[in-house]
């Protein structure tokens, strides 16, 4: 992790010496074009055509792809480059969040206001369940980053005040908080949480932050990666540990 390179990169972006180019809403540009700077500065080894796709970053056989979302995807993307790359997603977890909202008819901005949730490198198992038959490949690693962001959303919602179903408008990265690795299948260890011995769904949702049936899901994840196994059922609810005979996985330079 080099928070100094991922400040640069933000300063770059939003001085407008890169232009952007990503997919999606103009937030999802934003935060796209800075981890894109982070993971690669060199702008020669962006957008590159590669087996009848894009490219977000290729280097010397291998491609990084920033997914902010929607892993199901990346698919047939993954079926393409897995045989012949190296491949590693790229992963952003909003850590903090400030919220900014804009009244469409005045164009008034509110103060930033910090959202009492808290995010957690555990979210990335609701896009890694939309891959799951990849994450066994030897050619694909997981890369997840912490990131304090700025959101700015629209008061075009449904509700009273606008904000039920109202659309982001903009993401602002502020720092690089963390960064997590997975290179192989045992460095998954490091996203059951130290204090869980014997455990189930409700006891990993709580000490991981999510929520219960997104619990479910990461425990579906890990246990078809062998890293967790059932030891027993109580009702409808599995009791889980960890499999024996980790290696202990460590976040990347935490400072």
């Amino acid at each position: 992790m080099d928070r100094t390179s991922f400040q640069l990169a933000t300063q770059r972006v939003l001085s407008g010496e890169h232009p952007h180019h990503g997919i999606g809403t103009l937030g999802e540009k934003t935060l796209h074009a800075v981890i894109k700077h982070y993971v690669e500065p060199d702008e020669s080894f962006h957008e590159i055509p590669l087996e009848g796709y894009v490219a977000d970053v290729y280097r010397e056989g291998h491609v990084c792809e920033i997914q902010t979302a929607g892993f199901e995807k990346m698919r047939e993307k993954l079926r393409a480059f897995l045989p012949l790359y190296k491949v590693t997603i790229v992963y952003p977890v909003p850590a903090t969040k400030w919220l900014k909202w804009v009244d469409v008819e005045t164009g008034e901005i509110s103060r930033p206001r910090k959202s009492p949730k808290k995010g957690t490198p555990q979210a990335v198992f609701r896009e890694l369940y939309r891959i799951k038959n990849f994450l066994k490949d030897p050619h694909l690693s997981i890369r997840i980053l912490l990131i304090d962001i700025e959101e700015t959303r629209l008061k075009d919602g449904w509700s009273y005040d606008g904000k039920k179903g109202s659309h982001r408008e903009n993401r602002i990265p502020i720092e690089l908080v963390e960064e997590y690795r997975i290179e192989q299948i045992r460095d998954y260890h490091i996203l059951v949480p130290d204090s869980l011995e014997k455990f189930d769904s409700v006891q990993y949702a709580r000490a991981t932050g999510l929520t219960v049936n997104r619990a479910r899901t990461a425990l579906n994840v890990l246990h078809d990666l062998g890293i967790v196994r059932r030891i027993d059922k109580v009702g409808n609810r599995y009791i889980y540990e960890e499999s024996t005979g980790q290696a202990q996985a460590v976040a990347v330079d935490k400072k």
